[in-house]
């Protein structure tokens, strides 16, 4: 692979970071630069301000703080929009940085199990498909489980996935007992040697009791086969959700102890405020995020990149 091809994926990742937040970071900024264009600032520009960020879905904390940073020692002064998306991409940067955290693999737990859990369409099978090659690419043996069960399709993607990273997949027909694949899958991925072992799973909706149960089975089966995994259960969420994403990591982290998220979609309609929202909420690390399909559409979470393109903070020669 020649320097430029090395280079290029990270040249065009902030673009598409930049580009997914774009419908938040334009209303913000707009919304911004609408008020503080017509007065100096005052209690009630605050307000407004803070109304601004609720509505950005950051969560009520955070809006807050960010209100109570730009009023400090500005009052009855001007302010222009640039020091308004100063402040707000520190104070977001403020509250990510400590949920921004590798997904470290352990060497000394083989295989490593991590479970992949979601709803429908957040992006869940891709999302394995795209740790596959990157674990791959690393030097290590990867399994995949197809746990979903539920859905043909979710099975077969996972298959293509598997022949695309070459990794092995272990998988039965639709209809098939999830936790039996699980199983299956621990003692395939023990026996290959496997570093790790990927297990997807029915995207159930966290308002559904009777998925929830079989997810909770999952879990019970993994953990008769090693009593220390699952090493971690990713929830994956999608971006375009908005404030539905707080109730799924907490229904999911009842079921099945949320070790770490992955916010996908982050490619036009997101709504990336959200993932601020969870940070302070939860505190649970965001180990990645997602901007698109592409293989290498899937990056760690960097917290000041996040948080200066939410603040619709142009960077100029920067990834």
């Amino acid at each position: 692979m020649s320097d430029s091809e090395t280079n290029q994926p990270k040249q065009s990742w902030w673009r598409r970071l930049s580009g997914g937040l774009k419908r938040t970071s334009t209303s913000l900024g707009t919304a911004v630069a609408d008020l503080v264009v017509k007065r100096k600032l005052d209690r009630a520009m605050l307000d407004d301000i803070e109304d601004v960020l609720l509505r950005a879905d950051l969560g009520t904390e955070v809006a807050v703080r960010i209100a109570e940073a730009i009023g400090e020692g500005r009052y009855d002064k001007a302010i222009s929009s640039d020091e308004v998306k100063a402040v707000v991409a520190t104070e977001v940067e403020k509250v990510l940085a400590p949920v921004a955290r590798p997904l470290a693999i352990s060497a000394t737990k083989k295989p490593f199990v991590i479970l992949m859990i979601g709803v429908n369409g957040s992006g869940k099978t891709t999302t394995i498909g795209k740790l596959a090659a990157k674990f791959s690419a690393e030097g290590r043996k990867v399994v995949l489980a197809a746990g979903d069960t539920f859905r043909a399709a979710a099975i077969e993607q996972l298959k293509i996935w598997g022949e695309r990273t070459a990794c092995e997949v272990v998988a039965r027909t639709q209809g098939a007992d999830a936790a039996g694949v699980v199983f299956e899958a621990m003692d395939a991925a023990k026996a290959a040697g496997a570093d790790v072992l990927l297990i997807d799973t029915a995207g159930r909706l966290q308002n559904k009791a009777e998925l929830m149960d079989e997810l909770h089975k999952v879990v019970r089966v993994i953990k008769k086969a090693d009593a220390e995994a699952p090493h971690a259960v990713l929830l994956v969420l999608d971006a375009t959700v908005g404030q539905n994403a707080l109730s799924q990591v907490e229904a999911f982290s009842k079921t099945a102890g949320v070790t770490g998220l992955v916010m996908t979609k982050l490619d036009g309609t997101a709504r990336g405020g959200i993932l601020v929202a969870l940070a302070e909420k939860h505190k649970l690390p965001v180990h990645f995020i997602g901007v698109g399909e592409g293989i290498d559409d899937l990056a760690p979470f960097a917290a000041r990149d996040f948080a200066r393109a939410i603040a619709g903070i142009e960077v100029a020669n920067e990834t």
